[in-house]
């Protein structure tokens, strides 16, 4: 009957050893669960990085087509102005090889002339004003596409931050090592400041 007692005990004895040793456990990781808690808001914000990223992307495209655009209408315009500046020589080519101006014939046709060439002038003029309008607006329009680019850029730097912190934050729960969770911290912190300052640049 002793014995049985004693098997008990050492039992029951064994049996709050192993539940102790699993409180010890629990409370010496129980920083663990807070790495998790951080994991799931790197995740997030590494999430809205992507998406503002594409955006980012998306805009890059948008103002280059607009250049494109604007370099084609600029090409439209220098066309027309050729085509009214040999227009407007060739009238004042016929204008100088006129006959006697006392002929009231040739008097009558100068003054035609003289009219046509001024209309191409002015045409011209207004082409020369209009290329210069849409070289504007392409310009503007690739310089907006770099500035974009860059932020971009930064915002995809501050993606791959935000993935790499992620990745030591999972490696630190398996590995259950704290200097991996600050490194995690660390990394995700510089990413989310780099992706509110590329958020706040207003162009």
């Amino acid at each position: 009957m002793n014995v049985d007692q004693n098997d008990v005990k050492d039992l029951i004895a064994s049996i709050k050893a192993e539940k102790q040793a699993q409180k010890d456990k629990e409370a010496r990781e129980s920083w663990t669960k807070y790495v998790s808690l951080t994991l799931v808001c790197l995740a997030v914000l590494t999430a809205i990085a992507t998406l503002k990223g594409g955006g980012f992307t998306t805009r890059v495209l948008k103002n280059l087509n607009e250049a494109t655009f604007q370099q084609s209408l600029a090409s439209d315009e220098w066309s027309l102005y050729q085509a009214k500046s040999i227009k407007q020589k060739l009238y004042e080519f016929q204008l100088d090889t006129q006959g006697n101006a006392t002929d009231p014939a040739v008097e009558a046709r100068s003054k035609k002339l003289k009219e046509k060439i001024a209309e191409y002038k002015t045409e011209q003029a207004d082409s020369f004003k209009k290329a210069k309008e849409h070289e504007k607006k392409r310009d503007d329009a690739r310089v907006d596409a770099d500035k974009i680019g860059a932020l971009g850029r930064d915002m995809g730097m501050a993606i791959t931050f935000f993935q790499v912190s992620v990745a030591l934050g999972g490696i630190c729960l398996i590995v259950k090592k704290k200097w991996l969770w600050f490194a995690s911290l660390g990394l995700g912190s510089f990413a989310a400041i780099k992706m509110f300052i590329v958020l706040n640049t207003v162009i």
